[in-house]
């Protein structure tokens, strides 16, 4: 199943999945309208492989630093519930300009934001990654829209696929 997933995907796409720990639970908690997933990436295809770009923090990323990771690795079903592919970008001339923003800031390091403020740039949570790099790249600051809830604004997972530029090319549940 995974490799059908693999398979469908295309530089620029947002990736989603559910993580197996108490953690990921918290955190597709903080989705509004639909708590299914925990965490996210953008895909780039390097080499014709596609690889995984997202900023995680945590015993699973000691340093901090925005991720790289393989496809096969980001979605292994031996630590996730599940997956989503989800094309977000609708005007392919942006790509480039989106794959350069996102090597610019790996090749930064940044890091991961633990405060998760938006109103900061030298630090970046995984969904804040995405939405501040895609609405830079589409030249558009509402392409997509972050949550305001009790007197605070953040980006959900799901603010990120349930958009009205998000089409959901796959979804799968391993567990």
């Amino acid at each position: 199943m995974v490799d059908s997933a693999i398979n469908l995907l295309r530089t620029g796409d947002l990736v989603v999945r559910t993580g197996a720990d108490m953690t990921s639970y918290m955190f597709s908690q903080m989705n509004q309208r639909d708590k299914t997933f925990s965490h996210c990436g953008l895909v780039i295809i390097e080499d014709g492989k596609p690889f995984i770009y997202h900023s995680i923090g945590g015993e699973d990323n000691p340093d901090e630093e925005l991720r790289r990771d393989d496809a096969h690795f980001w979605f292994s079903p031996a630590n996730n519930l599940g997956l989503g592919v989800v094309r977000l970008i609708d005007d392919t001339a942006k790509v480039p300009v989106l794959v350069s923003a996102i090597h610019q800031l790996h090749k930064e390091k940044i890091k991961f934001d633990m405060q998760f403020d938006l109103a900061t740039d030298d630090r970046l949570y995984c969904a804040e990654f995405v939405y501040k790099v895609v609405n830079q790249s589409m030249s558009d600051p509402e392409y997509l829209t972050p949550t305001r809830f009790m007197g605070y604004t953040y980006v959900g997972i799901d603010d990120l696929f349930l958009n009205r530029h998000a089409t959901l090319v796959c979804s799968l549940r391993f567990k």
